[in-house]
């Protein structure tokens, strides 16, 4: 199994999903223990003065005025964790819940933080034998950071609460931990805090999403590429030149994927006899690599965001360099907040063009000469009309998902915490946004590819037969009389999200950009 050694210099993008989705295993480095040890006697020699200490001896948020003498500073850490264990909802997804374990124990593991070596191998330990706390869809706020969703984990490490076993069965967090040798921890100063006190929810959804759609974002330009040869349509418009003088490196990109996939297409550049000539196809078609490429963009930019995170140390207070400890408003989510918002705004104009393509596709009096909804009998048969009907539907939800949660903030803890971001609930949107984006596109997909089979006598590029091939042995149906269309949808909806599209295209046209 892979080993993912955590450092005191943040982490990787692929390091958090080969941990959060393919279970690989964590270490902390000796530099890291050293680390944790130092920042320790740091705290420790502050716990011992009478002067009161924000996180070391105070009480927290808007309670901080309050100085907590040494017999209670333990109840104080215990507390803060199951008082702010206060999620509702549905569980989240076990991926997330591993994302944001690690993503807290890799900013234990700067140093900064204060927190004895012992708590952070107990994080290493509870994630390394698969114990996944529960942890509820509401209670975040994403400032400071993602608090109750990092309670819930922080109370599993306590031996408290709930928790899912490698086995996928929800049990007493304490019985799991006992059943693989790990005791749980006892909480010392600053502890409690520590645990609570970052983006690592959001940052984690962030990351996932960004790999998520990269895939996508590949695909989209082969279903683009596919919807163009079913429509009869142009490739000129791909060519490098014409996107060199406008120079988005995601436009460029887009159209040079799309240009791939059409090479040696006997169906591009073509008229249906008796039509008139076409000019230029329809903005769906022809902008395509302008859309997804401003998409293709949002992403960079993302991934720079997500990177910068990864690489911080994110807790309140934190232990400098110098040995001082110094209160800060890092945890803010803003940063990350932003660009979940921009990513769900950028996927929904993705999905939104998508649906446009496969609507003409569709229309009798828009798509050149195919059939109405490519129906096998039309009237007898209604063909993909009500396929579209769904994706429209989908459409339609992710352009309310774009809404920007960041643009939102309510006030809470006595008007202490009076602005905060709403990463958190950012980020859950665009996981159904990216979910709504993969089933748009498996449309597209389904009817591009009966689209282009229905042209007979033309031969499609080499790249779209084996994408159609591939789909066809994934039990995706072709043309043909009407039947049960869900369980092709689904399928189709499996190939995309399991990044399929692109597998299937790359062995012809080389590694896609």
């Amino acid at each position: 199994m892979q080993t993912v050694v955590l450092g005191t210099s943040g982490t990787t993008p692929q390091d958090v999903v080969d941990v959060a989705r393919h279970g690989a295993r964590v270490e902390l480095s000796t530099e890291a223990v050293q680390a944790l040890a130092a920042a320790r006697e740091v705290v420790d020699a502050l716990a011992a003065k009478p002067e009161p200490v924000y996180g070391v001896s105070t009480g927290f948020g808007a309670l901080a005025t309050r100085h907590i003498g040494h017999e209670l500073r333990a109840q104080l850490q215990r507390n803060i964790v199951r008082s702010h264990a206060a999620g509702m909802g549905p569980r989240v997804e076990r991926e997330v819940v591993r994302a944001l374990m690690f993503l807290r124990l890799k900013t234990l593991a700067s140093g900064r933080t204060g927190v004895r070596p012992e708590v952070a191998r107990t994080m290493a330990d509870v994630l390394n034998a698969g114990i996944t706390p529960v942890v509820h869809e509401y209670g975040s706020l994403g400032c400071s950071g993602d608090l109750a969703p990092l309670s819930h984990c922080a109370l599993a490490l306590m031996g408290e609460g709930d928790a899912e076993g490698p086995d996928g069965q929800v049990r007493p967090a304490g019985e799991l931990l006992a059943e693989h040798g790990i005791a749980p921890v006892e909480l010392k100063e600053k502890e409690g805090l520590a645990l609570l006190n970052g983006t690592d929810g959001m940052l984690g959804m962030l990351v996932m999403a960004l790999a998520d759609l990269d895939t996508l974002y590949k695909s989209a330009d082969v279903t683009a590429a596919l919807s163009l040869e079913a429509l009869l349509g142009t490739e000129k418009v791909l060519e490098p030149e014409l996107h060199a003088i406008r120079p988005h490196p995601g436009q460029a990109a887009s159209a040079a994927n799309m240009l791939a996939v059409l090479k040696g297409s006997g169906l591009t550049g073509h008229f249906q006899a008796g039509e008139a000539p076409r000019v230029q196809d329809a903005y769906s078609i022809r902008c395509a690599p302008q859309v997804a490429g401003a998409g293709r963009d949002t992403l960079a930019h993302a991934r720079l965001v997500a990177e910068r995170e990864l690489a911080a140390a994110v807790d309140n207070p934190v232990v400098l360099a110098n040995g001082e400890v110094r209160s800060n408003g890092n945890f803010h989510g803003a940063p990350v907040a932003y660009v979940l918002d921009f990513l769900a705004i950028a996927a929904a104009d993705l999905g939104s063009i998508a649906e446009r393509r496969t609507d003409r596709l569709l229309d009798k009096n828009r798509s050149h000469g195919l059939p109405p909804f490519l129906a096998e009998d039309a009237g007898v048969d209604s063909g993909l009309m009500i396929a579209q009907y769904t994706q429209a539907a989908l459409v339609s939800e992710m352009k309310r998902l774009a809404v920007p949660a960041s643009a939102d903030s309510i006030p809470s803890s006595a008007m202490q915490e009076d602005h905060v971001s709403m990463g958190w609930s950012a980020a859950r949107k665009l996981r159904t946004a990216i979910g709504n984006l993969t089933r748009i596109i498996a449309v597209e997909l389904y009817a591009a590819t009966r689209g282009v089979e229905l042209r007979a006598g033309l031969t499609p590029a080499p790249a779209s037969r084996a994408v159609i091939t591939a789909l066809r042995e994934a039990g995706v149906q072709g043309p043909g009389p009407d039947r049960f269309l869900a369980p092709d949808l689904a399928a189709a909806d499996a190939f995309v999200r399991e990044g399929r599209v692109v597998a299937a295209v790359e062995p012809v046209t080389g590694p896609l950009a």
